[in-house]
């Protein structure tokens, strides 16, 4: 049974990486808004699927790449790769700002208890794969390989390959970049200070509609980058496919402490690690099953997560 995860450990721990990176940035789009909110977007996995179909639409529509085409080199490759990674994270922040705009503002301004506010998210979610679904005939979509899965070397036995080193290290530059705005930059302290105490931010001057449009919107870009991502290492998207993807994502979230932003970067990983080495022992039909148990054991023996919840100061 665990002959395939010790022969191919290395290779297998490398592919883990990449989806833990990708899971990573997902679940910083569900972390950002719970952190502001203190409610989770269950639009985020839409968000997630919206923003594949950013990149595919780049390579296909745009530069007009096919499935037959050779894959682009030199300056080429990074002006498409460049190009469809913005259009991921416009593509899915625009979405995420929809989201905030109509399913959480208008309530929150009418003062409208939780129950509604994630009733409508679950709503416009269904809305969001629903056209999705209608665009695309309920059909799988391909997207064209413009960037060649060339073997850059082997390390221990495990072929590193392209496509995976630019997922890993620039998903974590992405993630760098995005920790530093929320501690460093006057916006990030502003929804850090929302996060902390609403109503002190508000006596402070921070307006609350512009931090919360501005949680979303970098919730989204993250979550969007995770689209590129996904499309360059797995190629393939469908109307459907934000909801196995936001499961792991919040998942991940949870498990290192919803709402903690380093704890959704050690959760991301750490589930895509487990994701991986589950179905190397078990078989690739117990993946969604190994998250769906990761989940109900953290919520049963560590529901704060590993990291802590972030916790907001109870109003007065």
């Amino acid at each position: 049974m665990f002959a395939v995860l010790i022969d191919q450990f290395w290779a297998l721990t490398i592919a883990g990486l990449a989806l833990g990176f990708i899971y990573v940035l997902i679940s910083l789009g569900y972390t950002m808004v719970y952190g502001v909110l203190r409610m989770i977007n269950f639009a985020n996995s839409e968000i997630f699927m919206w923003g594949t179909f950013g990149t595919v639409i780049t390579s296909r529509d745009i530069f007009k790449y096919t499935q037959v085409s050779e894959p682009a080199t030199g300056f080429k490759l990074a002006l498409v790769l460049l190009s469809s990674l913005l259009m991921s994270m416009l593509v899915a922040g625009l979405t995420a700002v929809f989201v905030e705009y109509v399913a959480y503002r208008r309530l929150r301004m009418r003062g409208t208890n939780r129950l509604a506010t994630l009733i409508s998210a679950i709503g416009i979610s269904i809305v969001l794969s629903e056209i999705m679904r209608l665009l695309t005939d309920s059909r799988p979509v391909g997207s064209p390989r413009v960037l060649e899965k060339t073997i850059l070397t082997e390390v221990w036995g495990a072929n590193i390959r392209l496509d995976t080193v630019i997922t890993i290290i620039a998903a974590a530059i992405i993630y760098i970049i995005l920790e530093r705005f929320v501690k460093l930059s006057r916006m990030g302290k502003a929804i850090r200070a929302v996060s902390m105490n609403e109503d002190a931010a508000k006596l402070m001057g921070v307006n609350l509609n512009r931090v919360i449009t501005a949680t979303f919107l970098v919730g989204g870009l993250a979550t969007g980058a995770a689209s590129f991502f996904y499309i360059t290492v797995f190629e393939y998207t469908k109307f459907n496919i934000g909801f196995t993807m936001g499961l792991a994502a919040f998942t991940a979230a949870v498990i290192g402490g919803i709402g903690n932003i380093r704890g959704a970067f050690y959760g991301g990983l750490a589930l895509g690690l487990l994701e991986v080495y589950a179905s190397a022992v078990l078989g690739t039909q117990w993946k969604a099953v190994t998250v769906f148990i990761v989940l109900v054991l953290v919520l049963l023996f560590k529901p704060n997560g590993l990291f802590g919840e972030a916790v907001q100061t109870t109003r007065a």
